[in-house]
């Protein structure tokens, strides 16, 4: 030790903690000047080492002070770093208030609800669609029932079924899981039986996924064989709005494909009973 000195730096880091009654700026401001905090060391760890050699012809000769020495005064740092503490306990307090009011953004299905059942088969294995809807026709929930599959195969079919239809309820659009699904390929896949709108697919995601897109969002890019609908400009009176009005309130959108007018013809018949009836 006669020829090097050696300095060895270390990196402390502390909190200082206060108790207030209450929290406003006031008391914020107060607390630089309080000296009643108990300091409570959090973690020392080693920086660096650094060798000198000292000076031969000049053993006596006291050595300069580093200026690492020099211990700084650290009540800016600390009040700076309360001040901080205080800011992440109120962010803490704001992110607790925003997820627990996040079930708020969850459009819950109503109780009793509209929907349709789709069956078909692809390669002998019978698939049940179960969809359920809002008031207003959109879909919120999906089911998926199959049969000749093992436990594990409709276990995870019924929950993701459940996950989509949480997505669907907290505002992730059909969009989305369509663009996400379609043109999956995976086993089993063919020929559909069962649909006059699809008639193969690659999986069974890219069949239902298929099915809600035409079904609830009108695109006809993904079906296979052209719609039925009429594109007929006809003007309606107020008595046949609100008859199509009323239509609209107890048919499932996804039933009828959002063809209300053309299956007014198909139910001309029920029009005049309900009229004989007055």
């Amino acid at each position: 030790m006669s020829k090097y000195l050696v300095e060895t730096f270390y990196t402390c880091t502390f909190k200082i903690v206060h108790k207030l009654d209450e929290l406003n700026e006031n008391k914020l401001s107060e607390l630089e000047k309080r000296n009643d905090g108990a300091v409570e060391v959090i973690n020392i760890k080693l920086d660096n080492r650094k060798t000198k050699t000292i000076d031969k012809n000049n053993p006596e000769k006291p050595l300069k002070k580093s200026e690492n020495n020099i211990v700084p005064d650290i009540s800016s740092f600390v009040s700076e770093k309360i001040v901080n503490s205080n800011n992440d306990e109120e962010t803490k307090k704001i992110n607790t208030r925003r997820y627990s009011n996040k079930t708020n953004n969850r459009s819950k299905m109503p109780d009793r609800r509209k929907g349709y059942i789709q069956k078909v088969t692809i390669s002998d294995h019978k698939i049940y669609l179960h969809t359920g809807e809002y008031d207003d026709g959109k879909v919120g929930e999906i089911f998926i029932d199959m049969n000749k599959e093992g436990e594990l195969v409709k276990a995870l079919m019924n929950n993701f079924a459940i996950a989509i239809s949480l997505g669907l309820q907290y505002g992730v659009p059909l969009d989305e899981f369509v663009d996400a699904f379609i043109e999956t390929k995976f086993e089993p896949s063919g020929e559909i039986k069962g649909n006059d709108r699809i008639l193969n697919a690659s999986s069974i995601l890219d069949y239902i996924f298929r099915e809600l897109a035409i079904s609830y969002l009108g695109r006809e890019d993904l079906a296979h064989t052209p719609s039925i609908s009429k594109s007929t400009d006809k003007i309606m009176n107020d008595e046949e709005n609100n008859f199509l009005k009323l239509v609209k309130d107890i048919t499932s959108k996804g039933f009828v494909r959002s063809n209300y007018k053309d299956k007014l013809v198909d139910l001309s018949n029920v029009r005049i009973n309900l009229k004989s009836k007055k």
